[in-house]
């Protein structure tokens, strides 16, 4: 009788986390478009730009090893929730702010900075929860639901707000997130963060720097997981190429209007729901993740250098729509196809006592060097010609994977390749 009220549970928690998931990230994927697209047409840089999105990366990098502590030795599911009411809090404020003295870079980039915390707590209380929201069996089918979820959102947000951006105010995009995100809490309230523990949890008297010492150790202790966020790394530094330099190229150098380049946002969310789908089904696991993470990074090495393509040649407007359409949903199947494999490794290779320090020291490593990559390329793209930066990026990305993402680490992954 336990189990099946337990089987009747985790059916709930399949489609009650990626509705959750889904109402979240539109909001919250309304909201940064608007933003984003405020920021660049109030100023016209792409430095400006660039310091939206270190207010968004910064905290989080700072506050992830705090995080991950709270995860293991708190209840995530206070984390989750509590995370959320603080954006509403501060979504409220920036909406008080507006209605009063009126909307600035300033009160944004304030309220950035709080959201990212509230963000970075939630989301590794919920990372670290997975396995215990889900059998091990359903992990790959929640993640991918949960992806899909994402990409639906992702899908809707930018078309619905580059279509309604300069139609309507920036007090309705603040509204409509405060909203989704009071939904997204009564969901989350709903859910049971302990449905699939393996045992009764013992919170260790040990202190924030003890904790987060015996993760580092745990990591090192880990041959196949610290080589890769390595790669990470570097990659997220590099691949800040693409992201300051997309929206500034289309917006601002190709004078793309709001609701294309919302199209063209779409068809990147339209790439991940495809493989999130195709990823979904049980016999659909890939089987060597390493070596298939390592041709699809190369693959969206190249495909960001295919950005410059319209700065070369004189392409007819809806051309380069279609054409940037084309590139985000090749980036969008190749980008799931890199995270969904890797972080089921990660999930059940990672012990449930560790998942929260774990999860927290490889983001703050993967995030480590974006805030850099963010000031670096929002000057040279102010400076420079943005293909020279697209192309020189692209080439140094390429390498780093060849050269990083050995043969050998790759059948140290994967031993069964050697018979194949």
């Amino acid at each position: 009788m336990k189990n099946i009220a337990r089987l009747k549970k985790e059916k709930y928690h399949l489609w009650a986390f990626p509705i959750s998931k889904l109402i979240s990230s539109f909001g919250a994927l309304v909201y940064a478009f608007a933003v984003s697209l405020y920021i660049l047409q109030q100023t016209g840089s792409a430095t400006s730009f660039a310091l939206s999105l270190i207010c968004s990366i910064v905290p989080r990098a700072l506050v992830a090893p705090f995080a991950g502590y709270m995860a293991d030795n708190c209840s995530r599911k206070a984390i989750v929730l509590t995370g959320q009411i603080t954006i509403i809090i501060a979504i409220s404020g920036l909406l008080s702010v507006s209605l009063v003295v009126g909307l600035s870079p300033l009160a944004i980039y304030i309220t950035t900075i709080i959201t990212s915390i509230a963000s970075q707590f939630l989301s590794i209380a919920l990372s670290a929860s997975i396995t215990k929201l889900f059998n091990a069996e359903n992990v790959q089918r929640a993640m991918s639901f949960n992806q899909i979820a994402i990409s639906l959102s992702s899908i809707a947000s930018p078309v619905i707000a580059g279509i309604l951006y300069g139609y309507i105010s920036m007090a309705v995009f603040l509204t409509v997130y405060i909203g989704t995100t009071t939904l997204a809490v009564a969901l989350n309230a709903t859910m049971d963060f302990h449905l699939f523990a393996a045992k009764t949890e013992e919170h260790l008297k040990e202190s924030i720097w003890q904790s987060m010492r015996m993760g580092v150790i745990y990591l090192k202790s880990q041959p196949l997981i610290l080589p890769m966020l390595w790669v990470v790394f570097v990659n997220n530094f590099l691949f800040g190429a693409f992201n300051i330099g997309y929206s500034y190229t289309l917006i601002e150098i190709l004078q793309m209007q709001t609701q294309h380049f919302g199209l063209t946002e779409a068809a990147y969310a339209i790439g991940m729901l495809l493989m999130s789908i195709w990823l979904s089904a049980p016999k659909r696991a890939v089987k060597f993740p390493v070596l298939v993470a390592k041709r699809c990074m190369i693959g969206m090495g190249i495909t960001m250098m295919g950005v410059t393509l319209p700065l070369f040649f004189e392409i007819s407007y809806i051309s380069v729509v279609i054409y940037y359409m084309v590139l985000m949903f090749a980036i969008g199947l190749l980008e799931l196809l890199v995270n969904i494999p890797l972080q089921v490794m990660l999930q059940k290779a990672v012990d449930d006592e560790f998942k929260g320090r774990i999860f927290s020291l490889t983001e703050t490593m993967s995030m480590a060097l974006m805030p850099l990559g963010s000031v670096v390329y929002g000057y040279l793209y102010d400076v420079f010609p943005a293909q020279w930066i697209f192309i020189i990026s692209s080439l140094l990305l390429i390498s780093v994977i060849i050269i990083l993402i050995k043969p050998s680490y790759i059948h140290k992954a994967h031993p069964e390749l050697s018979n194949v």
